[in-house]
């Protein structure tokens, strides 16, 4: 039987703590940021606008090629925020999740729907734009009944024959404001 001891000295023994500690801290940043990463590559592509249309397009919607409104918006620092809590439930019934970008500045294109079935006002698909990928959005329904749901289709629904027909855009105001009533 082998028995072997050790001598450290107390330097040795906080060197050792300190190159430990700087490991998890690595490891803690690393994954940190692989989420973001992750988040990014498994996200479309929406770095142009023709990229977001054609997005839209893949859900059998028909918008007008200008969106009526591009702004920056942040995502909220925290998720014990109700209403990012609640739109985050959203965007992960979608498959994206806001909040691997907490804090960050997004970029906010919103673009009219021309071809929403039954549509009695203006409906309009926001979609968020991280990077050149597009990580979340929702489609709001501008009528006082209206709702906001993600890009599919509401269920039992068909859209209507696409039009061509293009409408001004609206001011930026404006459409803040039917978002934001909407929301509510």
């Amino acid at each position: 039987m082998f028995v072997l001891t050790a001598k450290l000295s107390k330097s040795k023994l906080i060197a050792a703590g300190v190159v430990l500690l700087a490991a998890i801290l690595l490891i803690v940043l690393l994954a940190a940021s692989g989420g973001e990463d992750k988040a990014k590559t498994q996200s479309p592509i929406g770095n142009t606008n023709d990229d977001r249309v054609a997005y839209l397009a893949t859900f059998g919607w028909s918008v007008n090629a200008e969106p009526t409104q591009t702004q920056k918006v942040k995502i909220p620092d925290t998720a014990e925020n109700k209403v990012f809590a609640r739109y985050n439930d959203l965007q992960k019934s979608q498959g994206f999740d806001l909040t691997d970008f907490a804090g960050r500045e997004v970029m906010r294109y919103v673009y009219e729907i021309l071809n929403y079935p039954d549509a009695s006002a203006p409906v309009y698909a926001s979609v968020l734009v991280y990077d050149g990928h597009i990580i979340g959005g929702d489609v709001t329904n501008s009528a006082p009944d209206g709702v906001i749901h993600g890009f599919a289709l509401p269920s039992g629904t068909q859209t209507a024959p696409e039009t061509t027909q293009q409408t001004e855009p609206q001011s930026t105001e404006e459409t803040s404001e039917e978002a934001a009533s909407s929301a509510e």
